[in-house]
């Protein structure tokens, strides 16, 4: 699948977002600014190229049957830390498997933020998890004194992977890691595997292993941002997993983790609670929230898209709900992916669209920064020890070489390439509901809004702006980000 890059500016970053409610700032003026719109669509070979380049009218009342996207940059949100996908073993073991312009490919497309979508923002894991060629933990068996851990094993493949992507970045990349379980001796059922929880003599024992992950991997040169305190923690799975209550992540939270990390000198390492979907978000936020010993430990909450995959529908607003009762806690999508994994369906137009429409939604409630989940897997969906296959948005044939671009990778770069971090979100309201939209101001003073077309038909509108307007076509099924 060929891929089709357009240059644009590189956007300034900036470091520490906060999460704050709207207000007003000076006016924008759109005199003498051209909007640029790249455009990626169904049916067409417009892959994040720059289709149109456009000079704002004046264009007063706009009427009824005209269809508008409405910006106001002086209304301003929450600040963005940054967008990016997950750097996991099974990433890291295709990765090396293949030739070496190809892994320059990669690295190119994903961290260049001219030559490719610019990600600034990435997850790892805590030894082993599903897509990881087995299980595996840093130190002996029944070593509670964690005397014996070591990383040892994360330098053959990920670690490499890790640093080759920060230096692509630039030399920065905000990195956050989450544990799927605790080594299986410190486990009531003695597996890592299905679920289980963590038995209260182990509690600062596992509390210590966060702190000394963190502390071996600086040791490597990769700075560890912050960590979640467990991958969905509601779930059993058939792979590593661990389970928490909210009251037992609350306590794990404020009587061990928080205070080990304060202890260890990690004060400034963010810690996100319940990295789990958005179904039970609000019970878990309000129980850790309203716990002020709790919450003076966490950052925020993470989230997962997961709840219709078990039945149900997404629940976008709970995720508002969460971030206009807890404003002073930042929000972050921390995993989300397709699947299960089928190569004959690696071109349906709807796996993009299922990240436009999430990311769009997940930015307008309150989300400070987005985070896919394996940014490359291999021609069978994996390597995964427990074959739970499924979609990344670049594929590769470790056999041939082959890389595959899915269209989940250019709907997420709508976001990466043109909105950095530090950018503040501002208003954007569309008048018809196939039209999906939200809208950024960069540091730099560059807006960026995405429009998204959930239809089948072309829509004509108008992305208006006090009192000037220019008239953009939204092709069928298509998303396009609007530069000026």
């Amino acid at each position: 699948m060929k891929k089709i890059f357009t240059a644009i500016l590189i956007l300034s970053a900036c470091q520490q977002p906060e999460q704050t409610s709207s207000k007003s700032t000076a006016s924008f003026s759109t005199e003498g600014k051209k909007v640029i719109v790249y455009t990626t669509a169904d049916s067409s070979n417009l892959r994040l190229t720059a289709t149109d380049t456009l000079q704002f009218t004046a264009h007063g009342q706009p009427l009824e049957t005209q269809v508008c996207v409405f910006v106001d940059p002086s209304k301003n949100f929450q600040t963005v830390l940054g967008i990016g996908g997950a750097l996991t073993d099974a990433s890291a073991e295709t990765f090396a498997k293949l030739p070496k312009e190809k892994q320059d490919e990669i690295m190119q497309a994903y961290y260049s933020a001219d030559k490719g979508i610019g990600y600034t923002l990435g997850r790892t894991n805590i030894h082993s998890c599903d897509f990881s060629s087995g299980s595996y933990t840093y130190v002996q068996e029944g070593d509670k004194d964690l005397k014996t851990f070591s990383v040892d094993h994360d330098k053959q493949f990920r670690i490499p992977f890790i640093k080759k992507a920060i230096e692509t970045a630039g030399g920065k990349l905000t990195l956050f890691a989450s544990p799927w379980s605790p080594p299986a001796f410190m486990k009531d059922n003695n597996d890592m595997l299905h679920g289980g929880k963590l038995k209260p003599e182990f509690y600062q024992s596992w509390a210590n292993y966060y702190t000394k992950f963190i502390k071996a991997y600086q040791q490597e040169g990769i700075n560890i941002w912050g960590i979640t305190v467990q991958n969905e923690p509601m779930a059993k799975q058939t792979w590593e997993s661990c389970n928490y209550t909210a009251e037992e992540e609350r306590d794990f939270l404020k009587k061990f983790l928080g205070p080990t990390m304060q202890k260890e000198g990690l004060w400034d390492k963010k810690i996100i609670v319940w990295d789990h979907n958005r179904d039970l978000v609000y019970q878990r936020a309000s129980t850790i929230f309203d716990d002020p010993e709790a919450a003076k430990y966490a950052w925020g909450l993470g989230f997962h898209w997961y709840e219709d995959w078990s039945g149900g529908q997404q629940v976008y607003d709970n995720i508002k709900r969460v971030s206009e009762t807890y404003p002073s806690k930042n929000i972050l999508f921390t995993e989300g992916c397709n699947g299960p994994f089928k190569m004959e369906q690696i071109n349906d137009w709807k796996w993009g669209e299922i990240y436009g429409r999430s990311m769009i939604n997940d930015f307008n409630n309150g989300t400070v920064g987005w985070t896919d989940w394996n940014i490359l897997l291999d021609e069978n969906g994996g390597p995964n020890h427990v074959n739970n296959f499924c979609f990344a948005p670049i594929h590769a044939n470790t056999k041939t070489g082959e890389l595959y671009y899915m269209n989940a990778y250019y709907y997420i770069g709508h976001f990466s390439k043109f909105v950095r971090p530090g950018a503040k979100r501002i208003i954007s309201a569309s008048s018809r509901s196939p039209l999906l939209t939200t809208a950024f101001l960069n540091e730099d003073g560059k807006v960026a809004v995405v429009v998204m077309n959930q239809g089948s038909q072309k829509i004509a509108y108008y992305l208006w702006l006090d009192g000037k307007s220019v008239q953009v076509n939204a092709l069928p099924h298509s998303i396009a980000t609007l530069i000026f």
